[in-house]
């Protein structure tokens, strides 16, 4: 049985948190963010994905409506697809964090099993987790809007790339991702052309 599954990064936050730490935290699209989400949506449903899903954040969640609704579909959520738990330091700007901890953020790619930022998830927690959720989809044309972390995560395990590769991988705002999926075996992933 294979599928298609068409990985999708949601688009620019609203202002206030840009250049600070939000995974898990349920913010909102900027104006801009949303006017670039209603584009991409009619690239990824031209696409004609048989199923929407999204991480039920609200960032991911307004542009996998807007998919859903160019489709006849209903979109779901799906919180394995969230992006990384940051624990407490979420909401905090990355130079404070910086300032807080200097280089100790370096351990996301540098003890990918054990770091955990701000009591968050792991490197490695992430990416099972994200495998997994990948692993868990039906068989068709699936659309899943999330976020960089977990497509970093699924593209770089696919590629057999150390984890310090994966932040050159990591998508754009807005960016699709195609992965092939073969049930049988691992993903294959190759990157498309930004939206």
């Amino acid at each position: 049985m294979s599928a298609a599954v068409l990985l999708v990064r949601h688009t620019a936050v609203a202002q206030h948190w840009r250049g600070r730490c939000y995974g898990r935290s349920d913010i909102g699209l900027s104006r801009a963010g949303a006017a670039h989400a209603r584009a991409v949506a009619t690239h990824v449903a031209a696409w004609g994905p048989s199923m929407v899903v999204h991480s039920g954040l609200k960032r991911a969640r307004i542009l996998a409506d807007h998919v859903a609704r160019h489709c006849g579909l209903r979109s779901i959520a799906l919180p394995a697809w969230q992006e990384r738990d940051f624990g407490d330091w979420e909401g905090q700007s990355w130079a404070a964090i910086y300032r807080a901890t200097g280089a100790a953020m370096d351990g996301m790619i540098d003890a990918p099993a054990s770091f955990r930022p701000g009591g968050g998830e792991t490197t490695d927690d992430l990416a099972i987790r994200a495998m997994a959720a990948l692993d868990a989809l039906p068989a068709g044309r699936i659309a899943v809007v999330t976020h960089g972390g977990p497509i970093a995560a699924i593209v770089g395990q696919s590629k057999g790339l150390p984890v310090p590769d994966w932040l050159s991988i990591t998508p754009t705002l807005g960016e699709l991702t195609m992965v092939e999926r073969d049930w049988r075996n691992r993903a294959r992933a190759a990157r498309p052309e930004m939206v």
